[in-house]
């Protein structure tokens, strides 16, 4: 027979036990770590002009990290700007490299399946480019040729999908261009407002095919944080809502898109 002592030494112990198992506990974990240690480390490629890429100083900077600042200053804390591959960078917010993905990630049910989404925090459209000479000249043209995307991106599981195309992955869009002007691609596949900015800045002579919405449409881009953390999300979606109403994320978006792309 179990004595009082013993017993209650057990029951403290499952108490104890399930508290760490219980989801509101770690829920807390991530956001008073983030408010103690006084910093947020948030991901990105750092190769995606003009969302995040590196400047003369070799600081990584774009509308991607420009948010990240705001949403860390309204948070109270500084902000660390990680770089890594796309393909990648989910497995690295699982394994506590960073504490958010702030990425132009596009919101899908896959990746709904292993972290959760603040936002959407700006949304854009698929678009198929082309030299202005190609014959290509909608989405039926659209195969048996060789396509560029994004390592690891929507549009890269959407181009594998169609089964007829040649898919030729990259880390960014600066590469992709290139190699369309030289003939090694066919067309990108990419979303609609990286690729405006960047024909707009180099001058390239290309042609933008935009799908119908049932092919593509407008999809909302989020800010990945892992499952169970309902307090930092409840943090960054209300620091996010507020830059909205203020007019902070319109002036963000003016300087490096042009436009208001919420």
């Amino acid at each position: 027979m179990l004595t009082r002592t013993l017993k209650g030494l057990l029951a403290a112990s499952t108490v104890a036990a399930a508290a760490l198992l219980c989801p509101a506990a770690a829920q807390a974990d991530d956001l008073q770590s983030i408010r103690e240690s006084r910093e947020i480390r948030i991901a990105m490629s750092g190769q995606y002009s003009p969302f995040s890429f590196a400047n003369e100083q070799n600081q990584i900077v774009g509308f991607d990290a420009s948010i990240s600042e705001a949403l860390a200053q309204r948070l109270g804390v500084k902000v660390s700007i990680v770089t890594t591959p796309f393909d990648g960078i989910i497995a690295g917010l699982l394994a506590k490299k960073y504490d958010a993905i702030i990425a132009s990630m596009t919101i899908t049910p896959e990746r709904l399946r292993a972290v959760d989404f603040v936002g959407p925090y700006y949304h854009a459209g698929r678009t198929i480019v082309v030299k202005e000479d190609s014959p290509i000249n909608s989405l039926a043209d659209l195969k048996d040729v060789t396509v560029g995307v994004t390592l690891g991106d929507a549009h890269d599981k959407w181009a594998r999908a169609r089964g007829n195309l040649k898919v030729k992955t990259y880390k960014g869009l600066p590469e992709m261009l290139v190699d369309l002007e030289a003939g090694r691609l066919d067309a990108l596949v990419m979303d609609s407002v990286p690729v405006l900015v960047a024909v707009k800045e180099t001058g390239q002579k290309v042609r933008i095919i935009t799908p119908p919405d049932s092919d593509g449409g407008v999809e909302g881009m989020g800010i990945a944080l892992r499952k169970n953390n309902p307090e930092l999300k409840a943090a960054m979606q209300q620091a996010l809502n507020d830059m909205l109403a203020d007019g902070s994320y319109e002036k963000i978006s003016m300087k490096w898109i042009g436009k208001d792309i919420r």
